[in-house]
């Protein structure tokens, strides 16, 4: 990231950087890290996190008119800022007819011509061009660092690559780093076929066996607690090595623990804690948000193991025929629950989420449904 936005600053091409990775790797801390460095070093920055119910113009619109104020600030580049605000005011008001949450409040009026034509695709290219010449006189970057980007619908998706795609091509000093799960991979591709050419990809999975031990104990060293080795074993065989686990579990070993160091008994002993406070604050909130058949393909693939599944042993599973069940899965992809790493292949994007549909769902009478 580093070396991608000092290539873009002085006018060097460089990919934009979209990590993605399964749910409690880390992504989130990282892009507001990056985000934090980016902005010490003297570069423009937006935050946008993209929810399922908002539009990408409506998260943009308001970001990008606190970065042009603040270019209009800078005496080299006011006119170009002062511009892209006129232009940021005809595309919010030639886009609220199709993307009514767009709210941005501008004292300037419209430039004619100028992002105002109500298509996305073009209307977002010349204002972040606009963007681009503003930053550029300045002698900076701006960089928007994007969350859930899967979230991202495939239209909006496609105006933001084709944006990239025109400042990369004007060598101007705009990019963006973003996070999402693994579905992203293939949702940018659909959008535009040449968007590998504009992105890297860097995967974020879990810790291995040494980096998840330092995780552990440098903590607890610093106030004079050790784990043995023989508990951080037992956590990583619980978590798999994924950083939010390694956290919970580490935690509960800590708060059933009576004397340091902590042993593997005190791990053993906090499993049930662990599990009952991820059952509720982890993966419960993402089980309610299915439906009830949803629930039971998500069921039908615990009953297999972790995954990924074919798709037709799921649908064997439940005694279903595959062609009655590409809907649940499209709904269940759509929502981030499950992605296909491969063609007909499903796994969760929650690591773990198997022992919590065994939980949840217990027996089976979900099979009788």
């Amino acid at each position: 990231m580093r070396v991608a936005i000092g290539r873009i600053r002085i006018g060097n091409p460089a990919k934009s950087v979209l990590m993605v990775g399964l749910r409690g790797v880390g992504k989130t801390v990282l892009l507001d890290r990056m985000r934090q460095d980016a902005e010490a070093s003297g570069v423009y920055t937006l935050k946008l996190e993209a929810p399922e119910d908002r539009s990408l113009p409506a998260l943009l619109a308001p970001q990008l008119r606190l970065i042009l104020l603040k270019l209009s600030a800078v005496e080299s580049a006011k006119a170009y800022a002062t511009r892209g605000l006129r232009a940021l005011a005809g595309f919010a008001k030639a886009l609220k007819v199709k993307f009514n949450d767009i709210e941005v409040g501008l004292d300037l009026e419209p430039e004619l011509g100028l992002a105002d034509n109500g298509d996305l695709e073009g209307d977002l290219a010349v204002l972040l061009e606009q963007v681009g010449l503003a930053a550029q006189s300045a002698k900076t970057v701006v960089v928007t660092f994007i969350d859930e980007l899967q979230f991202v619908k495939e239209a909006e998706l496609a105006a933001l690559i084709t944006a990239l795609h025109r400042c990369a091509q004007a060598k101007l000093p705009v990019t963006v780093i973003g996070a999402g799960l693994p579905q992203l991979l293939a949702r940018a591709g659909q959008a535009k076929s040449y968007s590998e050419r504009l992105f890297d990809y860097p995967m974020v999975g879990p810790l291995s066996l040494a980096d998840a031990s330092q995780a552990i104990t440098r903590p607890a060293e610093e106030l004079n607690v050790v784990f043995e080795p023989e508990a951080i074993d037992e956590i990583y065989k619980d978590t798999d090595g994924y950083p939010y686990f390694l956290q919970m579990w580490s935690k509960y070993a800590w708060d059933v623990a009576t004397i340091s160091p902590n042993s593997r008994t005190d791990v053993q002993r906090a499993r049930l804690l662990t599990e009952a406070d991820l059952d509720e604050s982890f993966f419960k909130t993402r089980f309610e948000r299915c439906t009830p058949s949803e629930r039971r393909y998500l069921r039908a693939m615990a009953s297999l193991g972790s995954g990924p599944h074919r798709s037709g042993d799921i649908a064997a599973a439940l005694g279903r025929s595959i062609n009655t069940l590409g809907m649940v899965r499209s709904s269940l992809i759509n929502k981030g629950m499950v992605w296909s790493p491969s063609h007909g292949d499903t796994a969760f994007t929650v690591p773990l989420f198997d022992q919590f549909m065994l939980r949840a769902m217990p027996g089976d009478g979900w099979r009788q449904v």
